[in-house]
């Protein structure tokens, strides 16, 4: 990020130094990124457009990391290759919360806290995917209306695409694009169901949960599941009538905390009421986060997770690549089919079944 060492509200002076952590890409040769009846563009220039601040660029960058096209898919990864050594140096933000929590409202009001005081913000939403389109149904665009108007934001939903626990499997290399663009704050929001939650608490520093007061029994068990996950829970829409139930939530979520395994080794776990309406306790959400890097950075922590988290992305990319080229095979799918008919027709047992499928690769 060119300049901000000396810029009062960048993060590398607020949040100095964080490392490149060189999330393992292989070399690629360069090659020509060829804009549809246009001119072409290098690799080089396209990079360069990115770590200037182009959201159009970094939005087209996005673009071919999604694609299923392979010469797109390519293109993106030599893009990303040669834009490695400018990634790292943000805090990344993992949100989520129980349907109605409000974690819309939470990101735009802190996204807009947050670029009010100087730091670029990039909102990676992952939306769940439309079984018809495959595209996003929930479109944050529409959702934060504000804060995607702000010089300093940059939003984008993402469909899901089926992926496991709803996170798209290209977050991790946006998040990427995203640091090379200068972005000091990357917030990534789940779909706040199943397994997302594992997932993104696997791909960012710090995670954070959204709750409310007076959730009935039925959600009870789905948050006792993450709370452990969690860095910090918020207790959401802490406002007029609900101000006093809040506080006393948040009071009895630190009792609990005191007796479950915090998330992150030599941290606590806080709670805390907000109200994104009223605007209250969003600067003190912003402070845990700094105390947070600030203890985890001293202990080394804070590197020690990011490495751990680039090994697990790597040994997750080796299984999703054997799936992939599996299926890719000619008649695979035929033959998976025929031999589930076998198995539900009693001829033969899933281990008879497999053993025979993988004789025949």
């Amino acid at each position: 990020m060119d300049g901000q060492e000396n810029q009062p509200n960048s993060a590398m002076h607020v949040m100095g130094g964080l490392k490149s952590t060189h999330d393992g890409m292989g070399q690629t040769s360069r090659k020509q990124f060829r804009r549809p009846h246009k001119n072409e563009i290098s690799i080089d220039e396209f990079s360069r457009e990115i770590r200037q601040g182009s959201r159009l660029h970094l939005a087209k960058a996005i673009t071919l990391l999604e694609s299923t096209v392979a010469q797109d898919k390519k293109t993106g990864q030599c893009l990303l290759q040669e834009l490695l050594s400018y990634t790292g140096n943000s805090i990344r933000i993992g949100i989520t919360g129980v349907p109605g929590a409000g974690k819309s409202t939470f990101i735009e009001i802190f996204g807009k806290y947050l670029c009010e005081q100087g730091f670029k913000v990039a909102v990676l939403a992952i939306d769940p995917s439309s079984s018809i389109s495959g595209g996003s149904i929930l479109g944050d665009k529409t959702r934060m209306e504000e804060l995607v108007k702000h010089p300093n934001a940059f939003i984008r939903p993402s469909p899901t695409a089926g992926t496991l626990g709803g996170v798209h499997k290209k977050t991790r290399e946006t998040m990427l694009l995203c640091e090379a663009a200068g972005y000091d704050v990357i917030l990534i929001e789940t779909v706040g169901v199943g397994q997302s939650e594992t997932i993104v608490r696997g791909m960012v520093d710090f995670f954070m949960l959204l709750v409310l007061t007076g959730a009935g029994d039925e959600l009870q068990g789905m948050k006792k599941g993450i709370m452990e996950l969690a860095d910090l829970l918020v207790v959401h829409k802490a406002d007029g009538d609900n101000a006093k139930m809040a506080k006393k939530t948040a009071a009895e979520y630190m009792q609990i905390l005191h007796f479950l395994q915090p998330a992150t080794s030599g941290w606590t776990t806080k709670a805390m009421p907000v109200s994104s309406i009223e605007n209250i306790g969003i600067h003190e959400v912003w402070d845990v986060i700094r105390m947070f890097r600030e203890t985890l950075i001293t202990s080394g922590t804070f590197d020690k997770r990011r490495q751990s988290q680039t090994k697990d992305w790597f040994h997750t990319m080796i299984s999703d690549r054997l799936i992939d080229d599996f299926y890719g095979k000619a008649d695979r799918k035929s033959q998976v089919k025929q031999f589930e008919q076998e198995i539900l027709n009693g001829k033969l047992t899933v281990s008879q079944a497999i053993e025979n499928l993988f004789s025949q690769l």
